[in-house]
């Protein structure tokens, strides 16, 4: 049985983030990771972007979150620099008609020609289709200087996938570092079911793992989880996708599972002095508990949507309770994780690109596959 080390993990944490951050940000963005290890680090949403939110009805938004290379650090992107980048943002409301409705009558220009079907149809057609996001595409905010895109999604839909992987679709981008634009206190629904995901997703890469690895090899893995099925990644996404969002983020990752990995410290070791396999190079390594206890709490744990899948894959037959048993003890078992988590990925990636065709309009829609095909030979 593995013996747990870890000691004030906190304190292991913050260490962490001293030795990264010294190394890559200034003192200012330090000072603001240290004193607040819980939230997503490194906020590069600057006054335009906080003046593009506020144009848009968020009277009955719960959630805002900006991601994606327009607002996080990523390998082969300057922020700075460059002026391609499109900044993505997700609203998250407890009233689509009413947001669409409103939306419609300020932004008519943000919309295809749907817009003129009306908001009862725009709603519908968010809240049934696809991974149940609506996306206005390529949208210019010429007065700031910078394009968006922004999507919406109901807080019922966005909690059934964060808590069960129903589409593995905003639950994978909420898999990995984003800026907050709303304070979640005062919604504990919401705040809960982002904290599942995160649980979820660093147990399921532990089951894809072996027994030592890297800490770099964690948050690939768990980063890995939305991209591996995604279609896209066959054409329209940089092959390094995964790796240029990890690497010059490590340390917004272990801020955002700092809980996460608390909460699993009976089943995983750190070692800060460690060093990566087949090198004398430093590095921060973990050491997880791979006994068959250890195993069937990871499995058992597991978002409904992947629980049902395994299911599935599984060379046995039975009720879940039975499958768990036979996968505990299988070498096969990271192998059967990752076409489980695939299936879901896959399905919604082409559910939801297809959706996005008519919201984007045929013109949007060739521009923005152009842009995302350039990614592919980058």
């Amino acid at each position: 049985m593995l013996i747990t080390v870890i000691q004030n993990f906190s304190f292991v944490l913050d260490t962490i983030f001293v030795l990264r951050e010294l190394s890559t940000f200034g003192g200012r963005q330090l000072l603001h990771l240290l004193r607040c290890p819980t939230e997503n680090p490194q906020p590069n949403i600057g006054p335009n972007e906080t003046r593009t939110v506020t144009r848009f009805p968020i009277g009955n938004v719960s959630y805002m979150f900006a991601y994606g290379s327009g607002v996080k650090q990523q390998v082969g992107y300057d922020q700075k620099k460059s002026t391609n980048n499109v900044i993505d943002l997700i609203f998250c409301v407890r009233d689509s008609l009413g947001f669409h409705a409103e939306n419609v009558y300020r932004h008519a220009s943000h919309y295809s020609a749907m817009r003129f079907m009306g908001p009862n149809l725009l709603a519908r057609y968010q809240d049934d289709l696809g991974a149940r996001v609506y996306f206005n595409t390529l949208v210019p905010l010429q007065d700031l200087g910078i394009t968006i895109k922004y999507g919406v999604v109901h807080e019922d839909n966005l909690v059934d996938d964060l808590i069960n992987w129903r589409y593995l679709y905003l639950a994978g981008r909420l898999q990995k570092p984003v800026t907050g634009l709303v304070n979640l206190s005062d919604n504990p629904r919401l705040q809960s079911a982002i904290d599942r995901n995160l649980l979820s997703a660093c147990e399921t890469a532990l089951l894809l793992l072996p027994e030592k690895f890297t800490a770099y090899q964690l948050f690939h893995a768990i980063a890995g989880l939305s991209y591996k099925g995604d279609f896209r990644m066959i054409f329209g996404e940089n092959k390094q996708k995964v790796h240029n969002i990890v690497a010059p983020q490590m340390a917004d990752f272990f801020a955002l599972y700092q809980p996460t990995m608390k909460q699993l410290a009976e089943y995983v070791a750190v070692n800060m002095h460690g060093e990566e396999p087949g090198s004398l190079k430093p590095s921060i390594t973990f050491e997880q508990d791979k006994s068959r206890a250890a195993t069937r709490f990871h499995l058992r744990h597991l978002p409904q949507e992947l629980r049902r899948r395994l299911q599935k894959n599984a060379a046995c037959r039975g009720d879940y309770c039975e499958v768990v048993e036979h996968l505990c003890i299988t070498p096969l078992l990271p192998k059967i994780v990752q076409v489980s988590v695939n299936d879901i990925v896959w399905r919604s990636s082409i559910s939801q690109s297809i959706k996005n065709i008519a919201t984007a309009g045929i013109f949007k829609s060739l521009q923005y596959s152009y842009r995302k095909a350039k990614k592919t030979f980058a």
